[in-house]
């Protein structure tokens, strides 16, 4: 499935990853995907920057542009990390 999606994007992943990471400045990617999300399939990355948590930025994976930057307080992320494991 991933590889239609891929087939789908016109910005490519190292593309998107410059964009997300200056959104966060001195951040380092934890995790990337490729997703359809809310009908846009999006490039969405899991930042760890200097505060506790991380930022997770989702960038269009037609255009280049930012979707959202949204924080996740540790607690957030052990939960989201949680349910993760229960739906594979």
């Amino acid at each position: 499935m991933v590889s239609s999606l891929s087939d789908s994007a016109k910005v490519d992943s190292a593309t998107a990853r410059r964009t997300a990471l200056a959104k966060v400045p001195h951040g380092k990617i934890v995790s990337e995907e490729l997703e359809q999300e809310n009908g846009r399939l999006v490039y969405s990355f899991d930042i760890k920057g200097s505060a506790p948590g991380i930022e997770e930025v989702q960038v269009d994976a037609h255009d280049g542009s930012v979707v959202s930057i949204e924080h996740e307080s540790p607690a957030q992320e052990a939960k989201e990390a949680q349910q993760d494991q229960k739906q594979q």
